[in-house]
């Protein structure tokens, strides 16, 4: 059976991803393409479980060591529980949220660098994206997208955080992407859903068939 193809759609908090995830994923559906649709952190009931625990806050007062640690547990578990079985039946994998934002939110902090690098590598256990789609937006619309999507609700761990820090993680995105090329596209967030979907289909497109023409397509 061919190999399935992993993407992942990254970004700041109000860029998008959710939706345009839904509206890939009943594109591809639509095609007959097999179709896993998970996210960081869970995706899986034991990361699931710790989701709960990062972002209500609960581990922020053992330290960032903590912190990261959990997150590498939840991917650790992840991956191997429902990334790795659906890109070996030959599925397309869509994750909101992977190593990238691990590297953006915990690895722009107080954690050591090596520290980080062999968490990383433990974690993934070589299951690196084929391809990744970085949404980016100015931090302060994307804030102001999440609160309004939000409403009443409670503002999550990340989402309290200043300005200053969104705009630290925009930037470490797109270093990301410049020293990645080959794996990572940047998408423009900042134009309304359909412009934004129409880049979407365009690169994840350009991916399956570059994908189908090396290893075999992942069609039903």
């Amino acid at each position: 059976m061919a190999r399935g193809l992993f993407i992942t759609f990254e970004g700041g908090e109000g860029a998008g991803k959710s939706t345009q995830i839904k509206r890939l994923a009943e594109k591809l559906r639509a095609k007959r393409y097999r179709l896993t649709v998970t996210r960081e952190p869970g995706g899986s009931a034991g990361a699931e479980a710790i989701r709960h625990v990062i972002l209500s806050g609960a581990a922020e007062i053992f330290g960032p060591r903590m912190e990261t640690l959990l997150f590498a547990a939840a991917r650790s578990d992840h991956v191997e529980q429902v990334i790795r079985p659906a890109i070996e039946r030959g599925e397309i994998v869509l994750c909101d949220r992977f190593v990238d934002s691990w590297r953006v939110y915990q690895g722009g902090g107080e954690v050591d660098q090596a520290f980080m690098t062999t968490l990383e590598r433990i974690s993934l256990n070589g299951m690196m994206p084929d391809l990744t789609l970085i949404f980016d937006i100015d931090p302060a619309e994307g804030l102001k997208r999440a609160t309004e999507r939000r409403g009443e609700g409670t503002a999550d761990r990340f989402e309290k955080e200043t300005l200053a820090i969104h705009q630290a993680r925009r930037d470490s995105y797109l270093e990301i992407a410049r020293n990645e090329p080959q794996r990572c596209v940047v998408i423009d967030a900042a134009g309304d859903a359909d412009m934004v979907e129409h880049a979407v289909t365009e690169a994840v497109f350009l991916a399956i068939e570059a994908h189908a023409n090396e290893r075999g397509g992942a069609r039903a």
